[in-house]
C-alpha cells in the first residue's frame, strides 16, 4: 500500500512539474511575443537619424503626424518645378517623387503643399511645412536650414522671339525688359546683376511667359530647364547657353527644428546614393541631368 501511494504521489509530482512548464514556457512565449509588439509599436515611431545609428521619434520630424512637404508647381518642368498633369489636375515630378519617398521612408501619409514659387513657400514656413526642396540661396537661411544638394541647378535667360540678345553681357542695356519670379534666388542674383535694364518680377512663371510671348518683356530668368520646356511653346524664343547663376536644389526644414533638419540631411544622402534620386529624375524626363555627388 505505501509503495502505491508514493507511486501515486511521485506521479502527481512529475505532472505537476511538467505543467509548471508548460505553463512557464506558454508564458515566456507570450512576454515574447507582447515584447516584440512592443518594440514594434515604438520602432514603428522611430527614424534613423543623420549618422545612421541613433533612432528620432517621428513626430519630432513630422508633429502633425503626416510628413508636409511643400513644392513650387509651375508651368515648366525641372528638377525643381513640378507641374500638374493635364489629365487628372494633379502634381507631378521630380520633387513630388521625392516627397513620396520621403514618407515612405517615415511610413506616414504624405501632405503635398503646393505653392507658385519658392518665395511663396519661404513665407509659409512658420507652422506651415515640415520640408521642401529648393535652390540654396544665402537670403533664405535666415528662414530656413538648408541641407545637402540633389542637383546643380542652372539659371540663364528666355529671350523673346526676335530679340537681338546674343549673350548675358547683351541683356543689361538701357530700354531691355527683364522678367523673373518673384522671391526667388534667380530674381536676386539678376536684380543684382542689372544695372541698365529694368526687372519686373511675377508671382508665377505662366505670367511672365505670357508677357515674354506678347513681347511686353525681352528676357525671362529662370532655372534652364523649365526655360527650355517653356520655349517649346513661344515659336521663336531662344534659351541662351550661359547660366546666370548656378547653385544647388537642396532640402530645406524651418529654422529651430533639428531633428527634422538631421533626418532629412541623411534622407537625400541616403536617396542619392540608393537610386532614388536618380529614378525621380528618369520618370520626370530628365534622364540627363546628373544627380549630385554624395557628401562624405
Amino acid at each position: 500500500m505505501s509503495s502505491f501511494i508514493s507511486g501515486s504521489l511521485s506521479a502527481r509530482s512529475l505532472a505537476a512539474k511538467s505543467m509548471s512548464a508548460v505553463s512557464m514556457s506558454a508564458m515566456l512565449s507570450l512576454l515574447k511575443i507582447a515584447a516584440a509588439a512592443a518594440l514594434a509599436a515604438y520602432t514603428a515611431g522611430l527614424a534613423v537619424a543623420a549618422d545612421g545609428t541613433a533612432a528620432i521619434p517621428t513626430r519630432d520630424i513630422a508633429p502633425t503626424g503626416a510628413l508636409r512637404v511643400a513644392i513650387a508647381v509651375g508651368p515648366a518642368a525641372s528638377t525643381f518645378w513640378a507641374t500638374r498633369d493635364p489629365a487628372s489636375g494633379e502634381a507631378r515630378g521630380v520633387t513630388v517623387e521625392l516627397a513620396k519617398a520621403a514618407a515612405a521612408k517615415l511610413n506616414l501619409p504624405l501632405q503635398l503643399l503646393q505653392y507658385q514659387n519658392s518665395g511663396e513657400i519661404v513665407a509659409a514656413v512658420n507652422g506651415g511645412w515640415d520640408i521642401s526642396f529648393m535652390p540654396a540661396d544665402a537670403e533664405r537661411e535666415k528662414f530656413v536650414d538648408q541641407g545637402p544638394p540633389y542637383v546643380v541647378y542652372e539659371s540663364t535667360y528666355l529671350v523673346r522671339a526676335g530679340s537681338d540678345i546674343r549673350a548675358i553681357a547683351d541683356v543689361d542695356r538701357d530700354g531691355i525688359r527683364v522678367g523673373a519670379i518673384a522671391g526667388t534666388s534667380t530674381s536676386r542674383t539678376v536684380a543684382k546683376s542689372l544695372k541698365h535694364a529694368t526687372l519686373t518680377t511675377f508671382p508665377k512663371p505662366e505670367a511672365a511667359a505670357e508677357r515674354l510671348g506678347q513681347g511686353q518683356i525681352d528676357a525671362l530668368a529662370m532655372g534652364t530647364d523649365a526655360l527650355i520646356d517653356i520655349a517649346k511653346g513661344l515659336p521663336g524664343t531662344r534659351v541662351l547657353g550661359e547660366p546666370v547663376q548656378s547653385t544647388g536644389v537642396v532640402v530645406t526644414v524651418p529654422k529651430n527644428r533639428p531633428a527634422t533638419r538631421d533626418w532629412a540631411a541623411h534622407f537625400i544622402e541616403e536617396a542619392k546614393a540608393d537610386g532614388t534620386v536618380r529614378r525621380a529624375f528618369d520618370s520626370a524626363g530628365f534622364a540627363d541631368t546628373a544627380v549630385a555627388p554624395v557628401q562624405k
